[in-house]
């Protein structure tokens, strides 16, 4: 991190400001190379200033430069913003300026990756970053900003430091056995500690599902044989004509998306293809990406239509859905009721059509209550929300079931200790005190480019 790096920070485009930001030690130097105004090498930290930027004796733009002196910076290197006027080609050319005098075109989510290399940030904090920027409702904001504000590192922190004091303990009784005024750690004593240490981070996993819930949303498909009225739930849950809707069987062939919120959660909906045999290649292609979709949703929209009876195909697909989280729809209730209802065996059940806005009412409010998004409202959303953090949550419970393997199996105290080490390496993962360089460049790698 020797070199000076800069790059575009605002979208590219045509917008009234665009700003190009430089870190690294020459980062005052190369800007002032190009500045016209006060010398910047002079002015105070964390000041802004007026003049122009130039190429040779021509004016480029009119701008306002920030002067950010290390340590007191985002990467705790010294830092240049230029604030230029929006426009793809002055953009450009005040970046391209800044490359031909010694700058490096940083790369992506390299300003963030330095914050992170500097003791800045931690890597769950810079996690945070990139969910902030990609939040989409006011959950994930919140949920995001607790990230960067460090309140879901101190959970793992917090953890850690437990873990350090059992060690600590352990490494005392080996070393020192000879002081008697020194609580000797036996196995006996471990496990009551290793077990609220499981039970912390089982709660963590678990709480962990509602961080995936408002970063993700719920991923939700509409199951249904043809002309059930899937398209049409899909229409009125988006309040737009997204799919095409006739009575005409088989008219939705592939999947159509939307997105709707429903108290700060983000419902990525799928209309898909009726379920039915046929012989048209293109509807046979829709059909089996229907019934794929079953196993990768988060919910399942399965729909009836009140006025047709309930047959076979209905039966088997309900049969699939036991174990998913899903709701039975029953749409069409305005007209004559055909359907047995009492051969679905599911308890989610609910009756609507499209032509009362109150029934999709009835809907949401379902989903509402099966995801419990009402007790959301009252979280403080210190969550850890990506799928590395949580799968190495589960590997310290691996490691946690070893200790007390190795425990039952009477093995020494220093042997044991080597498995609990590993909990302690496993969390510094988390937050990035323990890491591998791969991992470091692969994560970064996903920001945009400028953060």
């Amino acid at each position: 991190m020797e070199d000076t790096i800069a790059a575009i920070s605002t979208s590219l485009g045509i917008g009234a400001i665009s700003i190009i930001r430089v870190s690294g030690p020459e980062s005052i130097d190369i800007v002032n190379k190009v500045f016209k105004g006060k010398n910047l090498k002079e002015v105070e930290s964390h000041t802004i200033n007026y003049g122009h930027i130039i190429n040779n004796d021509l004016v480029v733009d009119e701008v306002l430069v920030s002067i950010m002196k290390a340590p007191k910076t985002f990467t705790k290197e010294d830092i240049v913003e230029i604030n230029c006027h929006g426009g793809i080609a002055t953009t450009q050319k005040v970046l391209e300026l800044l490359l031909n005098n010694g700058c490096r075109l940083a790369e992506a989510g390299e300003f963030t990756k330095r914050a992170f290399l500097n003791g800045r940030i931690d890597l769950v904090e810079a996690e945070g970053i990139m969910d902030l920027i990609e939040a989409k409702t006011e959950k994930s904001r919140q949920l995001a900003i607790n990230q960067v504000a460090g309140k879901v590192s101190n959970l793992i922190r917090n953890l850690r430091n437990e873990i350090i004091e059992i060690l600590a303990n352990i490494e005392v009784n080996i070393d020192y056995p000879e002081y008697e005024d020194i609580e000797v750690l036996t196995t006996e004593k471990i496990i009551p500690k290793i077990n609220i240490i499981e039970e912390k981070i089982k709660k963590i996993i678990k709480e962990s599902e509602n961080g995936k819930l408002i970063k993700n949303g719920i991923n939700t498909a509409i199951i249904g044989k043809p002309n059930v009225g899937k398209s049409s739930i899909l229409n009125r849950l988006l309040n737009e004509e997204k799919a095409i809707v006739t009575n005409i069987a088989g008219t939705t062939r592939d999947i159509v998306e939307g997105q709707i919120n429903i108290d700060g959660i983000i419902l990525n909906v799928i209309d898909t293809a009726g379920i039915r045999k046929t012989e048209d290649i293109v509807e046979k292609i829709g059909v089996e990406k229907s019934i794929n979709l079953i196993n990768q949703a988060d919910l399942v929209l399965y729909v009836l239509n009140n006025n047709e009876e309930f047959d076979q195909t209905d039966k088997e697909i309900i049969e699939k859905l036991k174990s998913k989280n899903h709701i039975i729809i029953i749409n069409k209730n305005d007209l004559v009721s055909v359907l047995d209802k009492n051969k679905i065996s599911s308890d989610n059940i609910i009756s609507i059509n499209t032509i009362n806005e109150e029934s999709i009412d009835i809907l949401k409010n379902k989903i509402k209550e099966m995801f419990n998004l009402e007790q959301l409202e009252t979280e403080d959303f210190t969550y850890l929300t990506n799928a590395r953090s949580i799968s190495i949550l589960n590997k310290c419970l691996e490691s946690i079931e070893q200790v007390k393997q190795a425990i039952d199996q009477n093995l020494p105290v220093d042997i044991i200790e080597i498995d609990i080490k590993e909990i302690w390496n496993l969390l510094g993962e988390i937050i990035g005190e323990t890491y591998q360089e791969e991992l470091i460049d692969q994560l970064f790698s996903q920001f945009c480019l400028g953060k």
